[in-house]
């Protein structure tokens, strides 16, 4: 299984230091509570539950709603150390099990309080100050065997914290199950750092007759973004339609096509990503689309304008009707496309779907939507945009999970670059790792009935 294969590899290669299986055989240390007496459900220990029969800390509960309880344990910790949360979960009819089955990490210090991180916030609001530490989220990961699911995560433990609480989590389902097993918390060594240095160009490319004149003319800049150790690349929407005399349907080609081979060749040359917003034609339809290009050369994906304004309609652009999200050697990309910035659903839905990076092409837009599509999902917004810098309007930037640009654009032919860290997160006073408590916290949302 994940869990097993992830354990193993790091015990082979040393980076394992220390290792507390915290179900083993007995419910040894494992308490179970909540935050009403009336409100809780039925807890069980059985020996011979999990998947390899190690034991299991099972709740359960009847036909009430909104029952409320945990299973908690506290084991000791040494501060300023990394550790690796694992557990393995199974749930019986439970509708969300993502907030109904949660477990959580409480760093606390020698008097049992919430221990302080030793770094300032470097957040939008009550920046300099040391936040206390707040509870961390692992994540789910992929559904194993017999519908165990791998719960896992990688945390830094603040220097000041003694002791860790263990919470596995059972909220609200009726008539439903949540069963833990192969629960553990691993010291491990330092993971490296997963810097990338993120780009993108403000400019609007010179009148031209054809789709290669518009592509050549992002040759330099694409040069000049190398040349500072760029590893990806975005470049504005509709690049070959814009400035054109053209329609948006005599400006579509296939997609891999004649443009993409181009970019490709100088993503090839440059060993970097370039996203492109280009017009695809695909027989009669034609999309706003934003395409992946690798450092191979070669399309990584593409995506399809899902929010169209009343123009494109109007012109017989189609909308697409997916959220793709793509691997790349430094992270998880999405795309997403001027006008869908209007509109939360595109970016949450990239980040529901696991974007640490959100490509933006956009010919313009309000850009404190921008700053709101990264700071409610805690992801890196880059956006290339054809608005004027005098206009007040949108922007060339990279925007920071915080919301704020980290860099932007202050002229035309101008690349913007900033290296960022994808695997530091973003810690807030009173919130903690907001991007791992998305998860867990955001609403469920059913179809509106007319």
């Amino acid at each position: 299984m994940v869990i097993r294969t992830f354990l193993i590899s790091l015990l082979l290669s040393g980076s394992l230091i220390a290792s507390d299986g915290l179900i083993s055989g007995s419910a040894d240390g494992w308490t179970h509570t909540g935050p009403r007496e009336d409100a809780l459900p039925e807890f069980k220990f059985l020996p011979k539950g999990g998947p390899d029969q190690s034991g299991s800390l099972l709740t359960s509960s009847d036909q009430r709603k909104g029952l409320h309880g945990w299973w908690e344990k506290t084991i000791a910790v040494e501060g300023g150390r990394t550790y690796h949360f694992s557990a393995l979960r199974k749930v019986v009819n439970v509708e969300y099990p993502r907030r109904t089955a949660v477990a959580r990490i409480f760093w606390k210090d020698a008097q049992g309080r919430a221990a302080v991180h030793d770094f300032a916030a470097t957040t939008t609001y009550r920046e300099g100050e040391k936040p206390q530490s707040e509870p961390e989220y692992p994540a789910d990961g992929p559904e194993q065997i017999d519908g165990w699911t791998t719960v896992e995560g990688v945390f830094r433990c603040p220097p000041s914290a003694t002791q860790a609480r263990i919470e596995l989590s059972y909220r609200w389902a009726d008539q439903a199950s949540v069963e833990w097993s192969e629960v553990r918390l691993a010291a491990i060594e330092t993971p490296k750092s997963r810097k990338v240095r993120l780009a993108t160009v403000h400019f609007g490319p010179a009148a031209g007759t054809s789709n290669s004149d518009k592509c050549e003319q992002f040759a330099p800049l694409i040069a000049k973004a190398a040349e500072q150790k760029a590893d990806f690349v975005v470049l504005p929407e509709t690049l070959t339609y814009f400035n054109s005399g053209r329609s948006m349907a005599d400006c579509g080609e296939t997609i891999p096509g004649p443009s993409t081979d181009y970019f490709g060749t100088l993503a090839k040359q440059h060993d970097l990503y370039i996203v492109a917003g280009l017009v695809e034609r695909e027989q009669h339809r034609i999309f706003n689309v934003a395409v992946l290009i690798g450092p191979d050369g070669k399309v990584v994906g593409k995506y399809r304008k899902v929010a169209l304004p009343r123009t494109e309609i109007d012109a017989g652009v189609e909308a697409g009707d997916d959220y793709p999200v793509f691997e790349t050697r430094f992270g998880k990309v999405g795309m997403m496309v001027c006008y869908d910035g209007f509109y939360p659903e595109v970016a949450r839905e990239l980040s529901n779907r696991g974007a640490e990076v959100i490509a933006f092409p956009v010919w313009g837009c309000n850009p404190l939507l921008a700053s709101a599509r990264a700071c409610e999902n805690h992801v890196y917004v880059v956006s290339s945009t054809y608005s004027d810098i005098a206009s007040n309007w949108m922007i060339t930037a990279i925007y920071g999970r915080d919301g704020r640009p980290v860099a932007k654009a202050k002229g035309w032919g101008d690349v913007v670059i900033a290296e960022v860290d994808l695997g530091q997160p973003v810690i807030w006073h009173s919130l903690g790792d907001f991007h791992a408590e998305i998860l867990r916290h955001r609403p469920p949302v059913k179809p509106a009935v007319p």
